[in-house]
């Protein structure tokens, strides 16, 4: 009896092994930006598969069309290859990357523990109201909330830039013209790489059928997520321009937007976890899985308690729900560079970089 005593592949090489048999075959050329952009390489260094890593979308339509997956000799498995790099490079660029790391192996218990600690915090603050304010600012006064709500929105915005800095470096992004900005929002805003590459939809959570169901997910979390933004900053224009502080009526911006957002939000976050669980974990990054989980459901209490808070206006439940929807708001801002939610900000520029790379040809 003979043993393997060859050593494991790195993540970086096993994707670069397959990455060279998909390149050789070009089955796939038309499913996804991964494939399209791999064709003009013939040897394939880190930085080049980083960037195919950010452009794969995980829909795994290559997967149940390749002919060289398990039992074949080759062993492709190119979803969870690029799903490895993908992650490593994340925490890799991140700031600092021991917390990312686990942030990814421990994101339940990370993101419930912190949204526990800040609720308790918040609860405490509530306790000792302001003696004027209407609306949540009876409970904490508007310069409280903005001197503890900036800095954990901007300082992990300024670690992002970091990271997307030395992912551009490491990719070999060009300089950034206007269309190039265009492009990727027009990919980024149909989800085109969720389509499967033939419109026809992915196969995320069967691979005997097509499904546009992760795409519309998807979309309705990055819109409704958007809308929530709106909601916020239009409520801050409205307060220091206007002088028009909350609570807002039914039909000023703040609600137009953050009540059909936060809508948006619980249910695209509800569907993608039960997609998530419903497909094969083998097909992505396994170490990771609590990690994006803890990531989807934290999404989805953010918009949960948001909405809850709204319905509860005028009642006694305001305080609590006021503290756990602080909680969960300030809970996905401090763990933005380290959880899942740093991939929109990957993934969109490696769509920039793509339409650079695609115009030199």
């Amino acid at each position: 009896m003979s043993l393997d005593l060859a050593p494991a592949l790195s993540a970086t090489e096993e994707a670069r092994r397959q990455i060279e048999i998909c390149n050789a075959c070009r089955y796939c050329e038309g499913f996804c930006s991964v494939f399209p952009a791999m064709t003009r390489n013939k040897a394939f260094a880190d930085g080049d598969l980083t960037h195919l890593a950010n452009l794969c979308h995980n829909c795994r339509g290559c997967h149940y069309a390749c002919q060289y997956t398990p039992p074949h000799e080759f062993a492709l498995n190119i979803p969870a290859a690029l799903a490895e790099v993908r992650h490593e490079s994340w925490e890799r660029l991140a700031r600092p990357q021991a917390l990312s790391k686990l942030f990814q192996e421990r994101g339940v218990a990370m993101a419930g523990l912190l949204t526990v600690a800040l609720a308790l915090f918040f609860w405490l603050i509530a306790a000792f109201r302001p003696a004027g304010g209407e609306g949540f600012y009876a409970y904490m006064a508007h310069n409280l909330m903005v001197a503890i709500f900036a800095p954990a929105f901007i300082l992990p915005l300024a670690l992002i830039a970091l990271s997307l800095r030395d992912y551009w470096r490491e990719v070999g992004g060009g300089r950034v013209r206007l269309r190039h900005l265009a492009q990727a929002g027009r990919m980024a805003g149909r989800m085109r790489n969720l389509d499967g590459g033939h419109g026809d939809g992915c196969n995320f959570e069967d691979g005997d059928r097509f499904s546009h169901r992760r795409r519309i997910a998807h979309q309705l979390v990055m819109w409704g997520f958007l809308a929530s933004f709106a909601a916020t900053s239009s409520g801050t224009v409205l307060h220091y321009v206007f002088d028009w502080p909350a609570p807002y009526p039914i039909w000023a911006p703040p609600k137009l937007f953050g009540v059909p957002g936060g809508i948006a939000m619980v249910i695209g976050t509800g569907w993608l976890v039960a997609l998530k669980l419903r497909a094969d974990p083998n097909l992505g990054a396994r170490r990771v899985w609590g990690g994006e989980m803890a990531f989807v459901l934290l999404l989805g209490a953010v918009a949960a308690t948001g909405l809850a808070l709204w319905l509860a206006t005028g009642t006694a439940a305001v305080a609590p729900l006021l503290a756990v929807h602080l909680a969960t708001v300030m809970t996905l801002f401090l763990l933005m560079p380290f959880s899942k939610m740093v991939h929109g900000f990957f993934r969109f520029t490696a769509l920039v970089a793509e339409a650079g790379k695609q115009e030199k040809g």
